[in-house]
């Protein structure tokens, strides 16, 4: 444990990426099996997500640290991790270090009763640095800096391998991956993931930039809808059907239906998932209710019906045909589907233009159409894992703005926790005459109300994220725990891709992939916008003509 938390605590302050690719590399060749496959799981996959982590510290804290204290502590630290191992009191006896393996294998298998009474043991047996790294460990995120990518990359760094090699079999593995260490040190052979319902490596998209359209040649590419979903894979082989995100997650269970349509196949295809109401294609806000789910019920497969809409065909009976051209495997892809019809699913349409100039009215038309914007692929493209350059182009319709008002701010994670980073905004909602719901704040605008519409944390620099502290801190008007109410006066120019109507907000609004695109010091709040503004966003969003089936 001692290793890994040492390994944790360097990487944390360790800014250069080639720096912490050495730290891994040497990490991962020097410790033994199976604390480095344990390791590799907590920097990728985590190993608790079950594990009542923040209740069973709650219970251990009591009658160790005091809560007025830690409350206090918690707020200026800006992490549970590094708050509770510095407060944690010392053993009077100086403990015996527990191991990786031990740790892992003490609370993979307590009883969900013990699961408090064994965290607590673990603390009392680290020091200050130790305490940090397991409940990195168990929180599962340890936020040090490291992707799964970069971790994945030292291994191939350590066994001398391509990172694509790595990446073909990753999901077919498990921790502590003993066999992909064996493999990587020269002591067993590579591990086989032919024939398994597993994610392979996905190739991704640039957006396009004007630098890329001087060598466009319109007969070299086709264009698809950019539908607004997310990006899945469906691998089944027989009875074994898995159903991956774009980032190689697991969320088969919550789309069961989508499981049972492939069953019986061999196959692994590429695609988008939607929600799909009598051949119409629903907002993202509608598929958003079915993710993250870890139980589906019939009304919420009938409400929320899902469907794959597929775009590109990997592996046809353990056929390998990535290395085919775009062309090819559309060919393949099309008969396919018409050869085994599988249920809840289609076929990405392929958008004819012959110029430039038809692109362009194309992309014009996409957000009263109700899409995202347009796919470019080189027909020639082989499938390749990662982002190669100049082969799939992604043209997202422009993004929508509103101005509006700061009303909360509470400070970040990491780096950012000692600025108040996390910004709540909202647009004016004008209050109905005798309500007492809500009242206005000050005479900003008599008569209205700020009502919130989104949270945002990105899209202002550095220098800009000191400017907006300065005002939060300034313009304190209320404190409710680490969350800091502000007086209404900074206007903030959000963009996003899309809003839809919510019922968990006051104002009945949320946008989607909201960012701060402009400081507006130099307007008044008063003039910021009004929630029927936004509302008009809505209804010209839901009076798109959207592409049926």
């Amino acid at each position: 444990m001692q290793a890994f938390a040492l390994l944790l605590d360097t990487l944390s302050t360790t800014p250069s990426r080639n720096a912490k690719l050495a730290l891994l590399t040497e990490y991962f060749r020097t410790t033994p099996d199976p604390d480095r496959g344990f390791a590799l799981a907590a920097l990728t996959d985590g190993l608790f997500p079950r594990l009542p982590l923040r209740r069973s510290l709650a219970i251990q804290m009591e009658g160790r640290i005091d809560p007025v204290l830690y409350a206090l502590s918690r707020d200026y630290v800006g992490d549970t991790a590094e708050t509770v191992a510095l407060m944690w009191p010392e053993p009077d006896v100086p403990p015996v270090t527990p191991g990786l393996a031990e740790t892992v294998e003490l609370l993979a298998t307590a009883a969900p009763a013990d699961v408090a009474e064994t965290l607590g043991s673990l603390l009392d047996r680290l020091d200050a640095r130790g305490r940090w790294a397991l409940l990195k460990l168990i929180g599962g995120a340890p936020r040090v800096g490291v992707s799964a990518r970069l971790a994945k990359t030292a291994l191939a760094e350590m066994g001398g391998h391509p990172l694509a090699e790595i990446e073909e079999i990753w999901h077919a593995l498990a921790p502590p991956y003993t066999d992909l260490f064996r493999w990587l040190s020269g002591q067993g052979p590579r591990p086989d993931a032919a024939g398994k319902p597993v994610f392979r490596p996905l190739m991704l998209s640039h957006a396009i930039e004007e630098t890329d359209w001087p060598g466009f040649l319109p007969e070299d590419f086709a264009a698809e809808w950019k539908w607004d979903g997310i990006r899945v894979q469906i691998a089944a082989h027989g009875t074994h059907v898995r159903m991956f995100s774009r980032a190689g997650d697991d969320i088969s269970r919550a789309f069961p239906e989508i499981v049972a349509a492939y069953e019986g196949l061999d196959v692994l295809a590429d695609g988008e998932l939607l929600v799909v109401r009598s051949g119409v294609v629903a907002p993202f806000n509608d598929l958003q209710q079915r993710l993250n789910r870890k139980a589906v019920t019939g009304r919420l497969m009938r409400e929320h019906p899902a469907h794959i809409r597929l775009y590109d065909l990997l592996i046809d009976q353990n056929e390998d045909l990535r290395a085919l051209s775009f062309r090819e495997r559309r060919t393949r892809l099309e008969a396919w589907v018409a050869k085994h019809r599988p249920l809840l699913s289609d076929v990405s349409e392929l958008v004819p233009f012959s110029s430039r100039e038809d692109l362009d009215a194309l992309w014009a038309e996409t957000r009263s159409s109700g899409i995202e914007g347009l796919m470019l692929k080189r027909w020639d493209s082989p499938y390749l894992s990662g982002r190669p350059r100049g082969h799939w182009f992604k043209w997202k319709r422009a993004a929508l703005t509103l101005d509006c008002v700061l009303m909360y701010a509470q400070r970040g994670s990491g780096k950012r926790s000692s600025y108040y980073s996390d910004y709540t905004f909202g647009v004016w909602r004008e209050i109905a005459a005798g309500s007492k719901d809500g009242a206005p704040r000050g005479d900003i605008l008599p008569g209205h109300e700020l009502v919130p519409v989104g949270k945002a944390y990105s899209g202002m620099t550095d220098a800009e994220l000191i400017e907006i502290d300065r005002f939060v801190r300034n313009h304190t008007v209320e404190q409710f725990g680490p969350v800091r109410a502000v007086e209404p006066k900074l206007v903030l120019e959000i963009a996003f891709d899309a809003i839809f109507p919510s019922a968990r907000h006051k104002s009945g609004l949320a946008m989607r992939f909201p960012r701060i695109h402009r400081i507006r010091w130099d307007k008044p709040a008063a003039e910021a916008d009004t929630l029927d503004a936004a509302q008009r966003l809505v209804e010209a969003a839901e009076g798109g003509a959207i592409a049926p089936l």
